[in-house]
């Protein structure tokens, strides 16, 4: 300790005017210029002390609600004017504390910093607490982040506890804080799971284009020939036009087809024929489309106008086939293909799946 704060132990052999009082009693000399250009509370405080003081001496600042050693740490980073990554660590908490109460942003910001940082299920309902107390919406979000992700650590600990006993005010932040979290975890499944299903349907619309089309294209199949993968897909363009194949035998050789009420694998293969001629980008004159029905399809739609889902159905099939070709050729990072396959290979994904 005296090591830490040797430059407070040599400035107080210099003439100091000021004396800060502790909650335990002990008192440290400092320095008043020091104090008020560090904080404006402090700057107020010696001010107020200074006007009410009946000898010319030195006058006293209480520094209270803290231990002594974290006051220490408080004034010898008011002196140094940095963050000390060591000795905020030491005394975290207690200086996010002071640096609110004291004014003293840059010292706030690195405290709150470091207490999100080493923030541990033991202690979410506390830091949340002192988080309401600071204005540290970082250290709040941290706690948020940390309960829903270990919600039975949280509810086991003494702050849970003491905070389901006397402070309802707190608990019900607490499980405000874990629903906001679970509504945001749902959402982003679901958008996932419709962006994976918007990539899916573009991808069967390049294979609708690669079993049609002519073999003159190095990347296309032929459509006797064995399916094709798409490129940077792994398996899943050759899953998916094999999956169509056995769609479209189904249909050629279906008697129920043209029965009432219909054959519903049939009728998906035709609603995947009129989802291809709404996102098809060869024109009559340019490049006609091998797939059939598409211009068909394309016709009726000129005369027919489609309702609104089906056109934001069209518009987001046709985006996520727009990014899927930009993706193409393009090496991903390995750092970025291990993640992709740990989140893939996760149980939480097969849920989803």
């Amino acid at each position: 300790m005296a090591a830490l704060y040797a430059d407070l132990d040599a400035l107080r052999a210099s003439a100091a005017d000021v004396r800060i009082v502790t909650s335990d009693g002990q008192t440290i000399a400092a320095h008043s210029y020091v104090l008020a250009s560090a904080s404006p509370v402090l700057e107020r405080m010696i001010d107020v002390a200074r006007r009410g003081g009946r000898g010319g001496g030195a006058c006293t600042v209480r520094i209270l609600g803290a231990p002594s050693d974290a006051v220490l740490a408080f004034l010898h980073l008011l002196y140094a004017a940095r963050a000390e990554e060591a000795v905020v660590a030491a005394h975290g908490p207690q200086l996010l504390a002071l640096a609110h109460a004291y004014r003293v942003g840059w010292l706030k910001r690195a405290a709150e910093a470091s207490v999100s940082a080493r923030l541990a299920p033991g202690d979410a309902v506390d830091m949340l607490k002192l988080a309401g107390l600071c204005d540290a919406p970082r250290l709040r979000a941290a706690c948020a982040r940390l309960a829903a992700r270990d919600r039975a650590a949280v509810e086991a600990s003494d702050g849970w506890r003491f905070a389901r006993r006397h402070d309802p005010a707190l608990e019900q932040e607490l499980l405000q804080l874990l629903e906001d979290a679970g509504r945001r975890r749902e959402r982003w499944a679901r958008g996932r799971a419709s962006r994976e299903a918007y990539c899916q349907l573009a991808e069967a619309m390049d294979s609708l284009d690669r079993i049609f089309a002519a073999a003159d294209d190095d990347d296309a199949c032929s459509a006797g020939g064995e399916p094709c993968a798409r490129k940077g897909g792994g398996g899943g363009g050759a899953t998916c036009e094999l999956g169509l194949r056995l769609l479209m035998r189904h249909f050629a050789a279906c008697a129920r087809k043209a029965a009432p009420g219909g054959c519903a694998r049939c009728k998906r293969l035709l609603q995947l024929f009129r989802l291809h001629a709404s996102v098809c980008d060869r024109t009559e004159q340019d490049q006609p489309c091998r797939v059939p029905l598409c211009s068909h399809f394309a016709a009726r739609m000129r005369e027919e106008k489609a309702d609104k889902t089906w056109r934001l159905l069209v518009k987001k099939v046709t985006t996520a086939r727009a990014m899927a070709r930009l993706a193409v050729g393009r090496r991903v990072p390995e750092v970025v293909a291990v993640s992709w396959a740990r989140y893939l290979s996760s149980s939480k994904w097969a849920k989803l799946r």
